[in-house]
């Protein structure tokens, strides 16, 4: 008798606070805390759909373009996508990696990132800036929900708790959320999408055959 694991849902989980460094990530805090506090229009997107906390996803969603802290961060982020990538059932010879958005989120107590996927991406992720104690974990909903019918109980939500200098990766079509939760501060997280394309070359030769 054999069992065998067909298309697992792949999580990627890893610590940078080592390789990205103390005095980086205070200078990521401030960068992050200094655009929260002046951002007019991301407040007022956030004040109709973020209620209660701060995002930059509707008025600056492609930081690593704009600030060369958040471009260094995502440097830093590459390699792991690029692993976690390789980790993945896809063929990608002839295809590149790279960062497609990038935005900030600060969420007081209480604040809620409802249930959600990232449609038009390859690879998507969130950096921890700062956690307090007690701050909702990241959960992900069973992909396979939808088509249950007739299975009895299970377990149909897993939520991975993080700290202050991990990085999350996963799939893009994989849904997932941030409950509400009691605690001291602000969590504060970095939320990117990676896309493949054609590396240069690779249409090159395409266009010539």
């Amino acid at each position: 008798m054999a069992i065998k694991a067909l298309f697992p849902t792949l999580l990627y989980h890893s610590g940078l606070a080592k390789t990205v460094g103390e005095r980086f990530s205070r200078t990521l805090l401030d960068e992050c805390q200094a655009l929260a506090a002046s951002d007019d229009a991301g407040q007022r997107w956030s004040a109709k759909h973020y209620l209660g906390g701060y995002t930059s996803y509707g008025s600056l969603d492609r930081l690593h373009q704009v600030s060369s802290v958040f471009a260094g961060l995502a440097r830093r982020l590459d390699w792991h996508v690029k692993a976690f990538a390789r980790r993945l059932p896809y063929d990608l010879r002839g295809r590149t990696l790279a960062m497609t958005d990038c935005w900030l989120n600060v969420m007081p107590a209480g604040v809620v990132h409802s249930l959600h996927l990232h449609p038009t991406s390859f690879i998507s992720g969130t950096y921890y800036v700062q956690v307090p104690k007690g701050a909702g974990a990241l959960k992900f909903e069973d992909p396979r929900l939808s088509k249950m019918m007739a299975a009895p109980p299970g377990r149909a939500f897993v939520s991975v708790p993080a700290k202050a200098g991990d990085v999350i990766l996963f799939e893009s079509w994989l849904r997932h959320e941030v409950p509400p939760a009691r605690y001291a501060g602000e969590r504060i997280s970095i939320s990117f999408n990676y896309a493949w394309s054609v590396k240069a070359e690779s249409a090159r030769k395409r266009s010539t055959r």
